[in-house]
């Protein structure tokens, strides 16, 4: 990746926006550090400059203020259109958040016809959740449970139909680390599911 300073405002509009809000997990880490991840991932597999930026600014729409047409003012057409790609809705004034899986739903459906740069950082998005995931909870599926909560089987299937998405959509490589770290992953939701019939 090349630094630049497209890349430093979009660094520093992530913090920003982003300052108040920290990752689930016991950690509690600044919510930047999965942005930074993301876009550290989606370098490996990109010059893209317009895809970089996006994946630093991949969560702002649904999770912040920020709007769409400050997104595009700010960054330009190309980056919007690779955000909304990823989003699973708008955060809009007043509008009420929509239900887990009419949002995971609309994220499908935009999965379906987004450019390969949202493919990426999707898949990118995904691979440090599912890792962050693994590493934080292998040996506290109580914890688990109790921070993310809902049903696993659902969890698991919401995951299988984007992997279903990308496999079928995506031609980066990137797709072989999300199918690696995806087979982690199903594998901590089975001892999950295990220890809690056991209890």
């Amino acid at each position: 990746m090349a630094y630049s300073e497209r890349i430093e405002l979009a660094v520093q509009a992530a913090a920003l926006l982003h300052r108040n809000q920290v990752r689930k997990g016991p950690a509690k880490l600044p919510y930047v550090s999965h942005l930074f991840s993301v876009a550290l991932l989606v370098a490996d597999y990109t010059d893209d400059e317009d895809v970089i930026v996006a994946a630093l600014l991949h969560d702002t729409l649904e999770d912040t203020e920020y709007s769409p047409e400050e997104l595009e003012n700010d960054f330009g057409g190309k980056v919007r259109k690779l955000v909304e790609g990823v989003s699973e809705h708008i955060n809009a004034d007043g509008a009420k958040r929509k239900p887990w899986k009419e949002r995971k739903q609309q994220y499908l459906e935009h999965l379906a016809s987004a450019p390969e740069g949202s493919l990426i950082i999707s898949a990118a998005d995904k691979i440090h959740n599912m890792r962050s995931i693994v590493e934080q909870y292998y040996n506290d599926h109580d914890a688990f449970r109790r921070d993310f909560g809902g049903s696993t089987e659902e969890r698991l299937m919401m995951y299988q139909k984007i992997s279903n998405v990308l496999n079928r959509r995506l031609t980066s490589d990137i797709v072989v680390e999300f199918n690696h770290i995806f087979n982690e992953y199903k594998k901590f939701i089975s001892n999950v599911q295990n220890t809690a019939t056991h209890d």
